[in-house]
Parts: C-alpha cells; structure tokens; sequence
C-alpha cells in the first residue's frame, strides 16, 4: 500500500474541507430540509413549498422575533450562560410598551396621562424595560453566584406574573397609528438582520466580543487576564434584555395586542435556533451567522408542518429530538477537539 499517496489524499480532503465556509454543514441541513418538505408538499399536498411567496413571507416575519431574541440569547450562550426569561420578559416588555402607545375614549378615560404619546416613548420603554430586566438577571448570577439556570427561572416566573398583574388578565390593544410601522410590511425582517449585522460586528471585531469568548472558553484564565468578569456579565445579560424588549415592541407592533401569555416557549425555541446553528452550551464557540441559519432552520419546520397539515405537537417534539441532537453533535465535536 502506497502511505504517502492515502496520506496525501487525506491531506487533500482534510485541505477542501477547511475551504469550506465554517456554517457549510448547517447550511446543507436547512436546504436538505427545504428541499424534503417541497417533495412532501407536491405529494401530499400537491403544492409548492418554497416556491409560494405568502407562505414564506409568513414563515420570515414569525421567525424575525424569535431570531432578535435568538441573537441576544448566542451572547449568553457563548459566555458560557444561559437565560429562561426572554420569552416572559417579552410579554412584559411589550405590555409596558403596548400601555404607552394607545388612543381610545377608553384609554383615556382610565389613564388619560398614558395616552396618544410620542412613537418614540414606547418604543423606548420598551427597550429600557428590557434592559433593566436583563440588568438583574445579569447582577444575580454575577455577584449573588446563582447559577444562571436559577436567576432567569426565577425571572421567568417574575416577569410573567408581573405581566398579569399589569393587565389583570387582559388584553392591551388601541394602538396609536404610528406604532404598527415596526410591525408592518418587511420591517420586522429588518430588524432582525440589522441587530444580527451589528452584534456580528461587535462580537468578531470589539473588545466585548473577545471578552465574551474568553469567559466562555475558561473564565479563571479571563479573570487572571485582567478582564472584569462581573461586569461583563451584566452588560452581556442586560444588551439581551434590551435585545428581548425590542422584539416585545416588533411583536406587539405585528399582532397589535399585547397580553400576558405572550412569548410563551420562546425561549426555548431562542435556544434550540442557537445550538442548531452550531453554538457550544458549553461556552466559548458560537457564531451570529450560526444562529441565523437556525432560526431558518426552525422556522422551515414550523412552517413545513403546518403546510403539510400536521400537529403543532408533532413540531414540538421534532424540536426537541433536533435539540438533543445538536447537543450531542457539540459533545461529541468538543470530545475529538481535546483528544487532538
């Protein structure tokens, strides 16, 4: 046997492949999805899948939302943390908001102070709600020592229950004009790829990008390098709070009502987009680019599914088979890195 031409070949191999874009295999995924529910489609449904621009504008502006919470949530996930509450803290994000952008005889007569303001004020308080929110998760797990798993649990439940307090179990709805331009059109697709492009920028190019990965991959070799581990823990957590308070407005802007059992589950659906698009829960790898291609990804199945006709149950267990999946997939690639 001839070593050096199999050693060149394997050489060869190893050479196409590092050629590839880092994103390739994930990117394969999503088309190969794509592709399997257009066959479907024309079988069971007879159909198009992709090639039916209501269906996939719907699917893109139902994924926009998931994808701003989704950027917020790589953030945490590549320092090594992880948060529960994005999806309560966007109920009451967007109520608090919702409240500050009404017109109506009602509105007025109950909160006259509240009504016919400015765009931009709840906009803002919507956002500013979002980052005080984050801001607590992101002081209880840097200098109480809670593990992240227990603060934004415990934000989880909070933020819900603050939501049905601030309502009373109602809806909030009378919206001034203005306010459904975030949520009209293409706009909450805009959005999303701005905040995607800017937190791309920051974390490939900035100071708090090479914070971020350097207390993921070994936070005592980071707090010896001089770095401010608590503080940038805060910040981390408050940006994704800030980052869930503008998907609340977009949201609310969208469907023109807020209530408290908004955002249920989003969450999970932020996580599960995250570790598909190739994100480490264990820390210190991750890729905005990643994780939009698994927002994609996910909203492929959503979409897929409710095209084909079947169950939003089914979607949700198939969500968690690719979850459990995708972890395994990060063990195992994490396993052949430290054996190398």
């Amino acid at each position: 046997m001839n070593t050096s031409s199999s050693t060149g070949g394997l050489s060869t191999v190893q050479n196409w492949k590092n050629r590839l874009p880092k994103d390739a295999s994930i990117i394969s995924v999503m088309i190969g999805m794509a592709l399997l529910f257009e066959l479907l489609g024309w079988i069971f449904v007879g159909q198009s899948f992709i090639f039916n621009y209501q269906r996939l504008l719907i699917m893109i502006l139902q994924m926009a939302i998931i994808g701003i919470i989704a950027v917020g949530v790589t953030q945490i996930i590549i320092m090594a943390g992880i948060d529960l509450s994005s999806g309560s803290v966007l109920a009451f994000t967007g109520i608090v908001a919702a409240s500050l952008a009404q017109t109506s005889d009602y509105a007025r007569a109950v909160y006259p102070a509240l009504t016919d303001m400015p765009l931009f004020v709840p906009i803002m308080a919507g956002i500013l709600m979002g980052l005080v929110m984050g801001s607590i998760n992101g002081g209880l797990i840097a200098y109480s020592g809670i593990p992240p798993f227990i603060a934004t649990l415990g934000m989880l439940v909070a933020a819900r229950g603050l939501a049905r307090w601030y309502t009373s179990g109602s809806q909030v709805s009378f919206f001034i004009d203005d306010y459904a331009i975030l949520g009209s059109g293409v706009m909450p697709v805009v959005i999303f790829l701005s905040v995607a492009i800017i937190f791309h920028l920051l974390l490939r190019y900035t100071r708090y990008g090479r914070y971020t990965y350097a207390i993921g991959s070994n936070e005592q070799a980071a707090r010896v390098s001089g770095i401010n581990i608590k503080a940038h823990k805060v910040l981390v957590y408050t940006l994704a709070g800030g980052l869930y308070g503008l998907a609340a407005v977009v949201e609310t802007s969208r469907t023109l009502t807020a209530q408290s059992g908004a955002g249920m589950l989003y969450e999970l659906d932020a996580i599960a987009a995250v570790v598909i698009g190739g994100t480490s829960l264990m820390g210190g790898k991750g890729r905005i680019t990643g994780t939009i291609i698994g927002v994609c990804i996910l909203g492929i199945i959503t979409s897929g599914f409710t095209f084909l006709g079947i169950g939003s149950f089914y979607t949700n267990i198939v969500k968690g088979v690719i979850i459990v999946a995708a972890v395994v997939a990060d063990q195992y690639r994490n396993k052949n890195s430290d054996s190398h």
